[in-house]
């Protein structure tokens, strides 16, 4: 079917408005010819979209055309705010690949809706960028997709909804579970749910791999928001760095390492509590013993106290 564009102005507003969220730069001039009309009525065109890009915007110069004079033709800008640039596209995908977290197909799903956000003049670019990660990509061994599952969780912690999940433990065993789940994150490959028995028979919350529930369901029945009557997911990120759930302690140990920084960044709970002569005195609350292995793992750089 041959779209009459010189008859028909929609046609020719849609596929301006398209050519422009694109990317591309377009010319009255070429414009004219193309639709087959003047470039007068090229620039009432291109004034039209003008004022419906500002009438469905909620800030003004949210979205707007400009004139380019050093290349005498007319794009599109957008609020940083809004769109998702280039060098963020490019920095995101970088990310995904090295977390391992997807299976290869949502992976590649995930990349392919990043890259339709970058502009036509740049996608080559970024592409080739990651082409080499993403064809030598090695997803986890459990191959599993997540991306629906993380979902239907977040709406059962949104309604704050008791869940019974089927969850098999890292020996293989597979137990059912009530629990009040609140929080989803993710740290070193794998999603974890957060969440605390329905029973109450912890204090602190559990953690489970995502990949590892089996099924899960929801009760019906309604929860408070437990820790402090509102679980802050941030404050309890900082204090479970790896994973492992058990009662909330406090830890001191000595480190004598070259990167203290590196310390900090590893624990984000961790103060100095003194220094001498690079040795360093530190204090960490966390939950689990997550960091008793993190320490053993240092050698004779980290001295419990």
């Amino acid at each position: 079917m041959n779209l009459d564009f010189n008859g028909n102005k929609g046609f020719r507003l849609l596929n301006m408005h398209e050519l422009l969220n694109r990317g591309e730069l377009i010319k009255k001039a070429e414009l004219a010819e193309r639709y087959g009309v003047t470039e007068k009525t090229i620039q009432r065109d291109i004034d039209e979209l003008r004022v419906y890009l500002a009438d469905t915007r909620f800030a003004e110069g949210e979205v707007s055309i400009k004139y380019d004079r050093i290349r005498s033709g007319y794009y599109l800008v957008r609020m940083e705010r809004e769109w998702i640039t280039n060098e963020e596209v490019l920095a995101i995908c970088k990310i995904l690949l090295e977390s391992r977290a997807f299976c290869k197909e949502e992976l590649d799903t995930l990349v392919v809706k990043l890259l339709a956000q970058v502009t036509s003049n740049d996608r080559k670019q970024v592409e080739n960028m990651i082409r080499n990660e993403q064809f030598y990509y090695v997803p986890l061994r459990h191959g599993k997709k997540l991306l629906a599952a993380i979902w239907e969780l977040s709406q059962y912690i949104t309604h704050h909804e008791v869940i019974r999940i089927s969850y098999v433990r890292q020996d293989g065993v597979e137990r059912a579970h009530e629990v009040k789940p609140v929080a989803i994150m993710f740290s070193e490959y794998y999603f974890y749910l957060i969440a605390f028995m329905a029973d109450d028979r912890h204090g602190f919350p559990t953690v489970f791999r995502i990949d590892r529930i089996e099924s899960l369901q929801g009760t019906g029945i309604k929860f408070k928001v437990p820790y402090k009557d509102k679980f802050n997911d941030g404050e309890f990120r900082k204090r479970v760095q790896f994973m492992y759930s058990g009662e909330l302690q406090r830890v001191k140990f000595k480190f004598s390492g070259t990167s203290i920084e590196a310390v900090l960044d590893k624990l984000p709970t961790a103060q100095i509590l003194s220094e001498n002569e690079g040795v360093y005195v530190i204090s960490v609350e966390t939950y689990g013993n997550g960091v008793d292995m993190w320490i053993r793992g240092q050698g004779e750089k980290v001295e419990v106290l």
